[in-house]
């Protein structure tokens, strides 16, 4: 999961950052209000971790501004302020959680994943598509109750698929999402990384719970029916769909060969 910090102070920028990719997020740092807003205009982050006494805009203009940009990212304000006032105004003006410090980072990480997960429909840190089960908390992954190994980008990019189930997402958002602009490699990783994903689910039980829709991107779906063990759903540019074999290549826009 990709997280803004909003945070001037970067003593504390640093010291939340290190307990945030500890717990498993990937953080970007921008000290001010201004350039927190150009970050949430321009990018689709998880969630935003802010601090309310910002060196140019406070954090309550920050929040008005994003909100009324219709920006749809969660806001978890992490603050020194405790007057239950300021709690309030942030409440009002569209924080979606409020964090005082100093702060129990296990219980930081908790409420950061209670918030993320809410905002995209989950009431539970299990993450379920068909047989597939994704939990947020242990970050584990299973299908049919069989533990699958996934490595770190993979964990990511099934995570990223679930949290945005029946989105299509292009393969610039996995590049953003895995790497965040730092040095990003070519684009057919991507599809390098899901055939060893999609290879891995196939072995551990039936039941689709990707779906590729060729020249567009990848989104995470449910169907209602299984069409068998291993399977892929794809569909071609004009919308036809077809089932392929999960793991076993099938019409891609650039195929990938996995390792």
């Amino acid at each position: 999961m990709r997280i803004l910090l909003i945070e001037p102070n970067a003593r504390k920028a640093e010291e939340t950052t290190r307990h945030m990719e500890k717990a498993g997020f990937t953080v970007d740092h921008v000290d001010t209000g201004h350039d927190g807003l150009g970050m949430l205009k321009s990018y689709n982050y998880d969630l935003a971790v802010m601090e309310i006494r910002l060196k140019d805009l406070d954090g309550f203009e920050v929040i008005r501004v994003s909100r009324a940009a219709r920006v749809p990212t969660p806001v978890l304000v992490l603050s020194e302020e405790r007057e239950a006032a300021t709690k309030v105004r942030a409440f009002s003006t569209g924080a979606d959680d409020y964090v005082t410090r100093p702060y129990e980072s296990m219980e930081l990480t908790a409420r950061m994943q209670a918030v993320i997960r809410r905002s995209k429909g989950y009431s539970e840190p299990t993450l379920r598509a068909g047989p597939l089960e994704l939990c947020l908390d242990s970050r584990t992954v299973s299908v049919q109750g069989h533990c699958v190994h996934l490595t770190g980008k993979e964990y990511m990019i099934l995570e990223l698929l679930l949290l945005r189930k029946g989105m299509v997402l292009t393969k610039d958002a996995f590049l953003n999402h895995l790497y965040g602009g730092m040095d990003e490699p070519e684009m057919k990783i991507i599809d390098v990384f899901i055939c060893k994903l999609r290879k891995k689910i196939a072995g551990c039980g039936r039941g689709a719970a990707h779906r590729h829709r060729v020249g567009a991107g990848l989104c995470a779906a449910r169907r209602d029916t299984d069409p068998g063990p291993g399977t892929f759903w794809s569909s071609d540019a004009s919308g036809n769909s077809g089932v392929i074999p999960m793991g076993l290549g099938g019409v891609q826009p650039e195929p990938a060969r996995c390792r």
